[in-house]
């Protein structure tokens, strides 16, 4: 049992990190002090109440003194896996340290709901609470039943493992336990194997052309317009999960945008530097393929920057450049987001801050703000690892996408301003608010073949606000809803057990009664989106057999150089 268990944790431990991976939280720019001051709101509340903490305080007592005798009957949430090891209910020491661990958390949970905070701090106070109480869990500590087996089972040198492993993310990843085994993986040598070129490169990207895998292809080509928060690589993982191997095998012209890591040098890089370098892209895959217009891809914030190149190109006179638009997990209107724990921190005040902190840094270092994140949600992204590489002596998993979401970006405090912006003035929402280029924004006059993406378990994107994205591009946007998370969302080729997905133009206001609507189909929607691109990708024409052109001749080898820039 001891070593089935053991065995489980890394399988469930990638489950976990799938469902959480950095997307857009750098945009909200939580910082350390955002947590203080949540902790502010739940202590002050008992300095300024010392009545109400302290018949409070005698509750939990009370309650406490039930579980050490053993009548109690608290029992912990049968879907808490920490809590899943049958000792935790045979063993009467293990019982009792579970009860206390689930009481504390109930008592805390009743102080705060009775409070008079208002709702927004009784949020905060909340999460705080969580923090502190999924910290002092007993599965946390060497008492674990699972982490006693083990060390039996290796006659403790699980736990000279769990040491050494404590040892060395001590000193190479403050302090916080590592989530992925980054000796497991190579970008170009088993993550990022497609074939291609970089065909056109300036400073802020370059543009990599695929080597088509069929013997004629569709004129109009795709473009792939990645998130600037993580590096593009997440289309081209194992060969087996790889959405660039795929549309390539179905006859499409495929390019991608690998963006450079900027530094502080590069800190005035704005909103409207991203869309001049998407254009001159788009302008190289024009004159490479010799069709007149294109598809375009663009995810999460990466679909925030398209949508802003979109409405540019309409303003200007350019909308027929682009005919297609696929916008996987993206939401335009941050005020249509339901994610309320990233939610909690979106203030005026917050955002000025932020806004403060940036400029004066000249950027944004996505491994901090992955740290932070972490603290959002600790039992998936900090506890699952602290008991696995310490407690049970394992390696971290060696699993394709931690790796990618470790292998994270800065953001140039310009365009982490723009992205700040977005979430003040719904700019897609309200025309003129957004400046490209000297030029408001106003994606009413955008005109394109709109697919939009999301996930029914997606909190980083709720797919009710990414539905409002689809109405946004007006109502012959076809609307996708997979059975998936956020990135699990992109990364749904076939041939995946259980999935399905529901799809339909997109309707009124009310997304539910859309998803009521909406038909229900078995397996990926890649083959759905496939038949979409086909009918609207243009006439067949014989592949090309030298990748570039005499204008932009092919260079270095897919992924490029810019992905390897730390």
């Amino acid at each position: 049992m001891a070593n089935k268990s053991v065995q489980m944790a890394p399988d469930r431990l990638s489950e976990t990190a799938a469902r959480n991976t950095l997307a857009i939280n750098p945009i909200i720019g939580i910082s350390k002090r955002d947590f203080v001051d949540a902790a502010k709101v739940l202590v002050g509340s008992a300095i300024k109440k010392p009545v109400r903490a302290a018949r409070h305080f005698a509750d939990y007592i009370k309650a406490l003194s039930v579980v050490v005798s053993g009548g109690s009957d608290v029992a912990a949430d049968p879907k808490d896996k920490r809590f899943a090891d049958p000792a935790w209910q045979s063993s009467p020491l293990h019982k009792r340290l579970m009860q206390a661990h689930a009481t504390t958390g109930a008592e805390l949970a009743r102080y705060i709901d009775e409070s008079t905070f208002d709702e927004r701090d009784k949020a905060r106070a909340n999460l705080f609470a969580s923090i502190m109480v999924d910290a002092l869990a007993p599965s946390n500590t060497p008492l674990n039943p699972t982490a006693l087996k083990r060390a039996v089972d290796t006659g403790g040198a699980s736990f000279v493992k769990g040491f050494k492993n404590l040892v060395h993310d001590a000193r190479h990843n403050q302090g916080l336990p590592s989530s992925v085994d980054k000796s497991a993986f190579e970008i170009g040598r088993n993550l990022a194997l497609s074939k291609g070129s970089v065909v056109f490169k300036n400073e802020v990207l370059e543009l990599i052309q695929y080597a088509p895998q069929t013997a004629q292809v569709r004129l109009r080509p795709l473009l792939v317009c990645p998130p600037q928060v993580n590096k593009f690589y997440a289309m081209d993982l194992s060969p087996g999960k790889s959405l660039f191997k795929f549309v390539t095998e179905q006859g499409i012209q495929l390019f991608a945008v690998s963006w450079r890591n900027p530094t502080r040098e590069h800190a005035d890089w704005s909103m409207s530097t991203y869309v001049e370098a998407i254009d001159a892209a788009v302008d190289a895959v024009r004159q490479i393929t010799g069709s007149p217009d294109i598809s375009i891809w663009g995810a999460c914030s990466g679909g925030m920057t398209v949508a802003a190149y979109l409405g540019w190109l309409a303003t200007t006179g350019q909308g027929d450049k682009v005919t297609n638009l696929v916008s996987p997990v993206c939401v335009l209107d941050p005020t249509k987001a339901a994610d309320t724990t990233m939610g909690l921190f979106i203030s005026d005040k917050s955002l000025k801050a932020v806004k403060t902190r940036v400029k004066r840094r000249g950027y944004v270092d996505g491994a901090e703000l992955a740290r932070v994140f972490a603290w959002l949600r600790p039992n998936d992204l900090i506890w699952n690892y602290w008991v696995n590489n310490y407690l049970l002596g394992n390696k971290p998993p060696a699993f394709d996408i931690l790796f990618w979401n470790a292998d994270t970006t800065r953001l140039p405090a310009a365009f982490h301003i723009d992205l700040i912006s977005v979430f003040q003035d719904s700019p897609y929402r309200n025309a003129g608010k957004l400046k490209i280029l000297g030029e408001g924004v106003d994606m009413s006059k955008v005109k394109v073949n709109a697919y939009i993406v999301s996930g029914i378990t997606d909190h980083i994107t709720p797919w009710r606000a990414c539905y409002d994205t689809a109405r946004i591009y007006g109502s012959k946007s076809e609307f996708i809803l997979a059975n998936a998370g956020h990135l699990q969302s992109l990364l749904n080729p076939p041939g995946i057990a259980k999935s399905f997905f529901f799809a339909a133009k997109v309707g009124g206001p009310d997304a539910d009664a859309w998803a009521a609507g909406a038909q229900r189909n078995d397996g990926s929607w890649w083959p759905h989106w496939m038949a979409w691109m086909h009918q609207r990708s243009g006439e067949l024409v014989a592949a090309p057999k030298k990748l570039g052109s005499r204008k932009h001749p092919p260079g270095v080898a897919a992924p490029g150089e810019y992905v390897m820039v730390p």
